[in-house]
């Protein structure tokens, strides 16, 4: 069976994955979580090493600091390409990613090498978000994917699964960005790469437990990366024009 690593980074989140690991985990024997937490307050790391005496499946990191979803990913992405994982997925700890999805994202993982859980592919799924906050992740997908001309409607989608040889391609040391900055940056160096991306729709609900950790400096961040982005496709198309 395929190796599928599930990354969780978390930051306060010690409710959530005391209830979330083991559904993920009865998803498939072939399943292991790996959580990246930055030493939590509330001592959600302590939560995971009680579940990791429970099962072997179980993996954490554990930063000294808050140091950003970004990076946690990139250091999740380093563990899973160093211990032989095929399969890796992106998931928010606080169940807006439905667990119940996962196995749907492995099995669409048979005919594309990014598969993106969107809210966006097929209307707006979305539950339980002020009309604000909507519009805001609706019309910055929009400007995303216009800005870098990559045809994904949900480029800021947090629910995702590589194949190895995806995050392979990537410099994965000069990935800075960070929340919805970083989900563009990774699909976008992903299509540029040529590899297939499909989308799949997913009802995203808002987090049960805790406070979400949006903020305007991760929405700034997002706005200044499609302009970067835009700079570099232009760039690389008039080199290989001149080349």
């Amino acid at each position: 069976m395929v190796r599928v690593l599930v990354i969780i980074p978390t930051y306060n989140e010690r409710d959530n994955v005391r209830e979330l690991i083991p559904i993920v985990l009865s998803k498939g024997e072939n399943i292991d979580v790996l959580v990246v937490d930055d030493n939590s307050p509330d001592g959600t790391h302590e939560e995971v090493r009680k579940l990791m005496n429970e099962n072997k499946r179980v993996k954490l990191l554990v930063r000294p600091k808050k140091k950003g979803l970004g990076t946690a990913y990139v250091e999740g992405f380093r563990y899973a390409l160093q211990n032989g994982y095929e399969l890796i997925v992106e998931m928010d700890a606080d169940f807006s990613h439905n667990p119940d999805d996962l196995p749907r994202l492995i099995e669409e993982s048979e005919h594309a090498d990014l598969v993106i859980g969107s809210r966006y592919v097929n209307g707006v799924s979305v539950v339980n978000w002020p009309l604000r906050r909507l519009l805001l992740s609706y019309f910055a997908n929009l400007y995303a994917r216009i800005g870098t001309g990559v045809p994904v409607k949900d480029l800021t989608a947090g629910y995702k699964c590589f194949h190895r040889k995806v995050l392979e391609s990537i410099d994965l040391s000069k990935l800075h960005s960070d929340g919805y900055a970083f989900q563009i940056e990774v699909n976008f160096y992903a299509y540029e790469n040529g590899f297939k991306i499909k989308e799949i729709p997913i009802i995203f609900v808002e987090r049960r437990v805790g406070v979400s950790k949006m903020s305007k400096k991760i929405i700034l961040e997002a706005f200044c990366l499609v302009l970067l982005l835009r700079i570099k496709k232009i760039g690389r198309f008039f080199t290989r024009i001149f080349r």
